[in-house]
């Protein structure tokens, strides 16, 4: 598996979300996915991370990207359904959606662990990747073979000191 290649152009007429696209992981995959003719669509919370990654990928030559910007922490149901509702109509239906955005949370022991930290890294982590994916199962049905992906961190594997938060998910 370590050794695969994907052809070329293996991606072509594919249109892809990444969620967290602005950096790491997310990042890359998105230039990744561009680079294979995907059209992808950059979801994140700041808007000139995402804006620097557009620019990488058109410079690049690969297919012209699009972004939407989003706070996963604030972001409402209805946010992902009228987000669902754009895709449909720009893109007609979705092939990919990596979801990869996440909230890492303040590195301390369990016991000093908050309320608003959980929740805010649950409605990042799992509520808003289900919620996410309910409004997106649609324009997902309407693509001959649609895929989703969920990321998560080897911490949730092996835990580490102070990194509690992101264990127990």
């Amino acid at each position: 598996m370590l050794e695969y290649q994907a052809i070329k152009d293996s991606l072509n007429n594919k249109t892809i979300l990444v969620t967290g696209a602005g950096a790491g992981i997310g990042r890359t995959a998105a230039i990744e996915y561009a680079k294979h003719g995907a059209t992808v669509i950059l979801l994140g919370k700041t808007v000139k991370k995402l804006e620097t990654v557009y620019d990488e990928i058109v410079n690049a030559g690969y297919p012209t990207p699009a972004i939407v910007p989003l706070d996963l922490k604030g972001a409402t149901e209805q946010n992902y359904i009228d987000m669902a509702e754009t895709i449909a109509e720009q893109f007609g239906h979705l092939d990919g959606l990596l979801h990869n955005a996440s909230e890492l949370g303040a590195l301390e022991s369990f016991e000093h662990i908050d309320l608003a930290s959980l929740e805010a890294i649950m409605k990042v982590n799992v509520t808003a990747q289900a919620i996410m994916t309910k409004a997106l199962l649609p324009i997902m049905r309407k693509a001959p073979s649609a895929s989703i992906i969920f990321t998560s961190s080897s911490v949730g594997r092996k835990g580490r000191a102070y990194w509690g938060l992101l264990c127990i998910l």
